[in-house]
């Protein structure tokens, strides 16, 4: 079991274009089976801190996780890839109007042919998936964060939509279950950007709160200098910190869902804790490498998530 979570990806489809309409493989517009096999070769070909619809969800389920993964892997590639550089506001907004056609019935990209059987067959709404595009819109124009409070805003529609999704795909419906999710969801973000300080650099982005970089004594050349001075690892101690409460306030989730969901959720709750232990390993050193899973890590992860999931059956063995 833990062999098929951690085994070695196949290659991703090269690059998400936009206005694909046929199947290299037959020159005919995409099937349905098609499109989300292409959903499903991104989703195996891109490095995670969380499974991607692994082996432990459904197979009835699994199709529509790569569906949404495509989608927003591919709009967020819009927002950064070096590949898209002068045309990603064009990109999106091709993306915006191709969701708004499939929420009409028209698809003709595989990710929209895909997505539009998620929509009709899991009865997702479009808000969530609008604010997704909202938040890669965002990432055009803004590259620093006064406040806390602002960074939280964006993670209102940039970590948020993506629990929901899951949540609607697994016929989710309560409300009540997005306060856990929307947490769980904000500090993978949180995490992402820990161990991403470096990456985000090279595209002149911060996403650590100016309030929190002047509170400890960081400097922007501090930052683009690569130092790890005492002051960096206080604000870096304190934002794992941050990540680490939030983590604890969605964990709750795990045990309000049924177990087809629970314990993907489980191992997603621990890629992003186990991600935080590394960065903390390093002594906050994520210029040189960056902190990541490797197969170890995600077999411990499964083996966390089953004590965390079924306890007593965990200690009765």
């Amino acid at each position: 079991m833990i062999r098929r979570v951690v085994e070695p990806r196949p290659n991703a489809e090269p690059v998400p274009e936009l206005e694909l309409k046929a199947d290299p493989s037959s020159g005919a517009p995409y099937s349905v089976e098609a499109a989300f096999a292409y959903c499903e070769r991104m989703a195996r070909g891109h490095y995670e801190n969380f499974p991607v619809a692994s082996r432990f969800v459904p197979a009835r389920l699994r199709p529509h996780v790569w569906a949404v993964y495509a989608f927003a892997r591919s709009a967020d590639d819009f927002a950064d890839e070096p590949r898209y550089a002068g045309r990603r506001a064009e990109a999106l907004g091709y993306w915006e109007d191709s969701l708004e056609r499939a929420f009409h019935g028209e698809a003709e990209h595989p990710v929209f042919v895909a997505l539009k059987e998620t929509i009709d067959r899991c009865d997702v709404p479009i808000s969530p998936l609008r604010d997704l595009l909202t938040a890669f819109n965002m990432d055009l124009s803004v590259n620093r964060y006064a406040t806390y409070a602002q960074l939280e805003r964006y993670f209102q529609h940039s970590a948020h939509p993506v629990g929901r999704l899951v949540l609607y795909i697994f016929n989710y419906r309560d409300p009540s279950l997005h306060n856990y999710s929307d947490d769980v969801c904000a500090a993978l973000q949180l995490t992402n950007f820990l161990q991403d300080v470096g990456v985000d650099l090279t595209k002149d982005r911060i996403y650590l709160p100016e309030e929190d970089l002047r509170h400890f004594g960081v400097s922007e050349a501090t930052l683009y200098a690569r130092q790890v001075t005492p002051e960096f690892r206080d604000l870096m101690r304190f934002e794992v910190a941050r990540a680490r409460a939030m983590f604890e306030r969605g964990r709750p989730i795990i045990d309000k869902v049924g177990p087809e969901l629970g314990f993907e959720l489980a191992m997603i709750w621990n890629g992003g804790m186990t991600i935080l232990d590394k960065i903390e390993a390093v002594g906050y050193d994520v210029f040189r490498r960056r902190p990541t899973l490797n197969a170890a890590d995600k077999a411990r992860m499964v083996a966390r998530a089953a004590t965390q999931r079924w306890p007593q059956w965990t200690l009765a063995r």
